[in-house]
């Protein structure tokens, strides 16, 4: 049976990426992976927009997340968490395990956050050392305006965190223009690599923090010095290292702006085919929202049993609703190495599982309005 993955990571990886994991493995204090490591952080930097050093770690993108905590705050330090979705939450649990006194701003799953709202709670506050954002929240397909959140944190002094892990490369996200002090992303959704990469852009000022958390794998400080010759503090996964350089190639040499362009096609007529069905989308209605598009079930209708049917019975892998959305949504994921007929693949296994399942949908309607949407809109 012929595989199709639709999740909001990990994603398809492009056969060129795929290619050079099978070449023979290189010792890592080489002058010749040393070359390919230099050329990854650069490209890492243009992807990233940012003059400031990238952190490469091999590790998954929570890591990342985790690296941003330790590295910046300290025990009994005041943050803010802004929250909408599962993710969200993992910057609660993260702050809080590293015993910081974390404000949380919570917003019902689905809603986008409000810088507004954010500036007035830091006013309340007096200030925080960091506020935690997540862009893309793929677990309700939401991304936030994390330009106005990070305005916001900078103006009331505190250092602005952002899990880009799923929209980095998909979605605009002008680091160093914008002022955010930290980005962290992972390899195996936009930048189209297998799971095992953990990257983090560091401004000066989130470098220069005082922070008194231990950590030792995570200390920013042992990468940067590393990093400088260039070389890597401990064992790296050579292998993906490669093939992320390979994948940030492609994506360069594409050009970001078009491949922004791309998703928001794609997220177009995702949300179009969906509609076209009869469905009720849960994610918002916007081309800013190009990651994932999460979409409700009809009333009596489990999306967790859907998702296991696709994938059973038609190959296609699809994502379920998580925590309280668990089997109220199916998530479709069109980010990285995913074209249109991907899309409109994705858009009929669900037709036909909701069909089995008793739905009262519009047959045929979705794939051809998703390939006429695609077609016809320009960015």
């Amino acid at each position: 049976m012929k595989r199709y993955l639709l999740t909001p990571g990990p994603t398809p990886v492009p056969p060129e990426v795929l290619a050079v994991l099978s070449e023979p493995m290189i010792g890592h204090r080489t002058a010749e992976y040393r070359a390919v490591l230099g050329e990854v952080l650069e490209r890492l930097q243009q992807v990233f927009r940012t003059n400031d050093d990238v952190v490469l770690m091999t590790a998954s993108g929570t890591a990342a997340m985790e690296s941003a905590v330790a590295n910046t705050c300290s025990p009994g330090d005041r943050v803010v968490v802004v929250s909408a979705g599962n993710f969200g939450e993992r910057w609660v649990s993260l702050t809080t395990a590293y015993g910081l006194e974390a404000d949380v701003i919570r917003y019902p799953w689905g809603e986008t956050p409000s810088a507004d709202e954010l500036a007035a709670r830091l006013r309340e506050l007096g200030g925080a050392q960091a506020v935690f954002l997540t862009h893309s929240e793929t677990s309700t397909g939401v991304v936030a305006d994390v330009e106005s959140l990070a305005a916001a944190a900078q103006d009331a002094g505190a250092l602005s965190v952002v899990d880009a892990i799923s929209s980095l490369g998909a979605v605009p996200l002008e680091t160093e223009e914008w002022g955010i002090d930290v980005v962290a992303t992972g390899s195996q959704k936009a930048l189209m690599t297998p799971p095992g990469l953990a990257m983090v852009s560091v401004s000066k000022a989130a470098a220069d923090a005082a922070s008194a958390s231990p950590r030792f794998y995570l200390d920013w400080e042992r990468y940067g010095k590393a990093q400088a010759k260039p070389d890597a503090p401990y064992t790296p996964a050579v292998s993906l290292v490669i093939a992320l350089n390979v994948a940030l190639g492609l994506i360069l040499d594409t050009g970001l702006e078009e491949t922004f362009d791309r998703h928001v096609r794609l997220g177009r007529a995702c949300r179009a085919g969906a509609k076209a069905m009869g469905l009720e989308l849960f994610s918002p209605d916007e081309d800013r929202s190009s990651v994932v598009t999460a979409i409700r079930m009809p009333d009596g209708i489990d999306g967790q049993e859907i998702v296991a049917t696709v994938r059973s019975q038609m190959g296609v892998t699809l994502a379920g609703g998580q925590g309280e959305l668990r089997g109220k949504i199916v998530r479709i994921g069109h980010i990285g190495y995913v074209d249109i007929f991907d899309v409109v693949t994705g858009l009929a296994a669900l037709e036909l599982a909701l069909a089995e399942a008793g739905a009262d949908i519009e047959r045929g309607a979705g794939p051809g309005r998703a390939l006429e949407t695609f077609e016809h809109t320009r960015v």
